[in-house]
C-alpha cells in the first residue's frame, strides 16, 4: 500500500485532553467495574450484558478485516514465493517459542511447587462442573490431529465467514490472495483495488466501535468481581500468582530478548500498545482488539503483507502464554493431588501439548477443553483435578490473554525484520513518540 510520508507524532499542542484518552477511558471502565463490583454484586453481573456486546461487535468486523487485509497483503505483493517464504519463517518461529513457553512452564512448576502440600484426595472432587469441558475434550482427542488440520479446511467459504472461524477465513484468503496475484491484468487490479477499499471502510467501522471498549471492560470486570469476588483468587493464589510471574518473565526476558535481536525496545513496544492490552485485560480476550493490532504493527512500518499473514495465524499457532499455562496446570495438578510424574511423563506432556495447544482458540473454555484433551494422553494424571483450576481460571484468563496478544505482536515484528521488512528507522520514531489515536489513524498513514 504505497502512501506518502507522514508525521508520526503530532505537535505537543494538538495532543488531545486526557479524559478523551481510549486509554484513560478504560481504566476508567476497569476501575468503576471493580468498585461497582464490590459494591452492588446482583447489579454488577447484570452488566455482562455491555461485555458481551462489545465482543459480539467485534467479532462482527473480524473475519471480514482478516479477509481484506491477508488478500490485499499477497496480491498487493505480487511475489508468491516472498508469501510463502514469511509463511514459513512464521511458522518455525512459532513452534520455537511454542517449546519455549511449554518448557518455562514446567521449569516453574518444579522450582516454585504451587501443588505442593494441597494433598488433594481425587474421591472429593466434584467433577459435575466438568461435564461440558469434558465432552469437548473428547472430541478434540479423538478427533486428534487430521481433525485439525481438517478443520482447517471450511465447509464453504461463506461458512467461515458466518462462524467467524479466523484460521477457515485465513485459509481462504490465502487461496484467494495467491489466485488473484496469479490472475493479474487490470481485472485483477480491479478486484485488488475494490478490496482495499473495503478494508478502509471496515477500519473506519473499527474505529467506531473501540469507543465503546470502556464500556465493554467495565462490564466484564463488574460481572467477574460480582459474581467471583475479589477474594476468590485466595484458594489457588500461589498457582495465580506463579502463572503471572511466568508471563512475565516470558514477555520481559525471552521475548524482550528477541525483540532485541530486532533492535526494538520491549517496554517501549508495550507501552505502545497500552490501550489493547488494558482492553484484552479487562475482557480477558484477545479477539477483542484483532483489528487494532493490525492497524498499529503497520503504523509503526510493519509491511501490510506481513502483517496479515502472521497476526492471524498466530492467533491459531502462536500461544505463547496458553503454552505456559497448559504445562504449569498439568503439573501443578499432579503436584496437588500428588502424582509422581517421571520424565517419560513430562516428555509426554511437552509432546502432547505441541499438539494440542494448537486447537485452543475459538474452542468455547478453550483453556479447559484442552487442558482435559492433554490430561487424556497422560493417564497417570487425574484429570478430575481440573475441577482445582476451575474456580480461578477467568484470573488466569485475563493474563493468558494478554500474553498471548504480545506473543503474537512480537512474532509479526520479529518476522517482518527477519524478512527485511520492518522500517526501522519509522518503528522507532513511532515507539519514541505518544501513541497515536487508534480512531483517528486513516488508511492513507499506513506506511507502505
Amino acid at each position: 500500500m504505497s502512501v506518502p510520508s507522514i508525521p508520526v507524532a503530532a505537535p505537543e499542542k494538538s495532543r488531545q485532553p486526557l479524559y478523551k484518552s481510549l486509554f484513560f477511558q478504560v481504566v476508567v471502565g476497569l476501575g468503576l467495574g471493580i468498585v461497582l463490583g464490590m459494591a452492588t454484586p446482583e447489579f454488577a453481573q447484570q452488566l455482562k450484558v455491555l461485555s458481551d456486546a462489545f465482543l459480539k461487535l467485534i467479532s462482527m468486523i473480524v473475519a471480514p478485516i482478516v479477509f481484506c487485509v491477508v488478500v490485499h497483503g499477497i496480491a498487493g505483493t505480487g511475489d508468491l514465493k516472498k508469501v510463502g517464504r514469511v509463511g514459513v519463517k512464521a511458522l518455525i518461529y512459532f513452534e520455537a517459542m511454542t517449546t519455549v513457553a511449554l518448557i518455562l512452564g514446567i521449569v516453574l512448576a518444579y522450582l516454585v511447587g504451587p501443588g505442593h502440600g494441597m494433598n488433594i484426595n481425587t474421591a472429593t472432587l466434584d467433577g459435575k462442573a466438568l461435564s461440558t469441558y469434558a465432552d469437548n475434550a473428547n472430541k478434540l482427542h479423538t478427533g486428534g490431529f487430521s481433525s485439525f488440520l481438517l478443520n482447517i479446511i471450511p465447509t464453504t467459504s461463506f461458512d467461515a465467514l458466518a462462524r467467524n472461524d479466523v484460521l477457515q477465513v485465513l485459509f481462504f484468503a490465502i487461496i484467494f490472495g495467491v489466485s488473484l496475484a496469479l490472475y493479474g491484468g487490470p481485472q485483477g487490479q480491479k478486484v485488488t483495488d475494490l478490496i482495499d477499499a473495503v478494508s478502509g471502510v471496515l477500519f473506519k467501522a473499527m474505529g467506531l466501535i473501540v469507543r465503546t471498549a470502556p464500556l465493554g471492560v467495565l462490564g466484564a470486570v463488574a460481572y467477574t468481581v460480582g459474581k467471583y469476588g475479589v477474594g476468590s483468587l485466595t484458594q489457588l493464589l500461589s498457582l495465580v500468582g506463579l502463572y503471572y510471574v511466568a508471563v512475565a518473565v516470558f514477555v520481559l526476558v525471552i521475548l524482550g530478548g528477541v525483540m532485541r535481536l530486532a533492535d526494538i525496545s520491549i517496554i517501549k513496544f508495550l507501552a505502545y500498545l497500552r490501550e489493547e492490552l488494558t482492553i484484552v485485560l479487562g475482557t480477558a480476550s484477545s479477539d477483542a482488539v484483532l483489528p487494532q493490532i493490525m492497524r498499529k504493527l503497520e503504523y509503526m512500518g510493519v509491511k501490510p503483507s506481513v502483517v496479515g499473514l502472521v497476526v492471524p495465524t498466530g492467533y491459531s499457532f502462536n500461544l505463547d502464554a496458553f503454552s505456559i499455562y497448559l504445562t504449569l496446570a498439568v503439573v501443578f495438578i499432579a503436584q496437588a493431588t500428588g502424582t509422581p510424574l517421571s520424565l517419560g511423563d513430562l516428555l509426554l506432556v511437552l509432546g502432547i501439548s505441541l499438539v494440542t495447544s494448537k486447537g485452543a482458540h475459538g474452542v468455547p473454555g478453550s483453556a479447559i477443553v484442552i487442558l482435559a484433551a492433554t490430561l487424556n494422553a497422560v493417564p497417570s494424571i487425574p484429570a478430575i483435578g481440573l475441577v482445582l483450576v476451575l474456580s480461578v481460571d477467568w484470573f488466569i484468563g485475563m493474563a493468558r490473554a494478554v500474553g498471548n496478544l504480545i506473543g503474537n505482536c512480537v512474532a509479526t515484528v520479529v518476522v517482518a525484520a527477519w524478512e527485511g521488512d520492518l522500517d526501522k528507522t519509522r518503528a522507532h520514531a513511532v515507539l519514541d513518540s505518544p501513541p497515536p489515536d487508534l480512531t483517528v489513524i486513516s488508511a492513507a498513514q499506513q506506511p507502505a
